[in-house]
């Protein structure tokens, strides 16, 4: 077997003498040095070790002024010059379109049902005033067959002003239904229930029986420091389609409306020229921050057409709030 290598940490042995002649030992000078050592040895005046210790010296300041060195302080121009070019690099939304992303999570559909057995009843009472073939009491009664079945009598907006699914509408949307149902902006359906209403400004307290997980309340905003010329959008479901925004401007404040049949007078009414129709009652009228300022309740229309001309109604939040118990601002 093989024995490997083992290696010694002591110092070789000198080497066996040899015919060959061995080389003169190096010369000493008087310290005993050896002369090869002497010749490396620099002195501190040399000029190799003067360049190597500036060398050093430039390192060592470069550096301490770069670390040293003070920050710029950003200027009003630098923060201007950013928003002018983020402003031309990315598309802003309105604020229009802001104010509805941030009002439309809380605006619902309110659907009122009658029997159609009521339906009958009234057609009947209305036929012995006026005689056969009275008027239709609504769109939806072309076919009346089954007393037990329902037909919609009613669409209309709410907004919800607690997270617990309490919701502001107009009376006249829901009042004599049989059934409500509100729909919610993520496509939730729940019946709901009158809590309160307050007839002189024909608003309603509904409460949905069901809510979204996610359900957020409108924030509402006192109208105390509205003006005319301020921008408003008014958010519903005009004719049932929806939910639609239309923009505009406060027209008028502290405005009295009586209705068409003039049973009823409504006073310090908010006027706005927002297009809203039939369907937009009971919805919220936002300021351009997204708050509720009014519930939409009427328009102006001296015609049977009953489209909007350009004059439209708001109930004041502070009104409406109070409706539903809320204190006041």
């Amino acid at each position: 077997m093989r024995r490997p290598a083992l290696y010694s940490s002591s110092r070789p042995t000198r080497p066996a003498a040899s015919a060959t002649p061995e080389a003169p030992a190096p010369q000493s000078d008087q310290a005993g040095a050896p002369a090869a050592r002497r010749r490396l040895k620099l002195s501190p005046n040399h000029p190799l070790l003067l360049w190597s210790a500036i060398l050093l010296l430039g390192i060592a300041l470069l550096a301490s002024v770069l670390v040293h060195q003070p920050q710029r302080r950003l200027t009003q121009e630098d923060i201007n010059a950013a928003v002018l070019k983020t402003m031309e690099t990315q598309v802003m939304p309105s604020e229009y379109a802001r104010a509805y992303d941030k009002i439309r999570p809380s605006v619902v559909r309110v659907v009122s049902y009658v029997k159609k057995s009521r339906l009958k009843e009234a057609e009947a009472k209305l036929a012995a005033k006026t005689g056969p073939n009275p008027k239709p009491l609504g769109p939806a009664q072309a076919d009346i067959t089954g007393d037990d079945d329902e037909i919609e009598n009613g669409v209309g907006t709410g907004v919800v002003i607690i997270d617990k699914g309490v919701i502001l509408t107009n009376l006249h949307v829901v009042s004599g239904a049989d059934r409500i149902k509100v729909i919610f902006h993520d496509g939730l359906e729940s019946p709901a229930t009158i809590s309160g209403v307050q007839a002189e400004n024909d608003l309603a307290v509904l409460q949905a029986a069901k809510i979204p997980d996610d359900m957020i309340a409108a924030t509402m905003r006192s109208t105390g420091d509205l003006a005319p010329g301020d921008k408003v959008m008014a958010v519903g479901f005009p004719f049932g389609i929806g939910p639609s925004a239309s923009g505009g401007v406060i027209s008028g404040l502290g405005r009295v409306f009586r209705s068409p049949e003039g049973k009823q007078e409504m006073k310090n009414l908010i006027q706005f020229d927002a297009a809203a129709n039939p369907g937009n009652s009971g919805g919220p009228l936002v300021t351009m921050d997204g708050e509720v300022v009014g519930i939409v309740t009427a328009i102006l229309n001296p015609t049977s057409a009953r489209t909007f001309l350009g004059i439209g109604f708001a109930v004041p939040i502070e009104n409406a709030a109070s409706a539903a118990g809320l204190p006041p601002f």
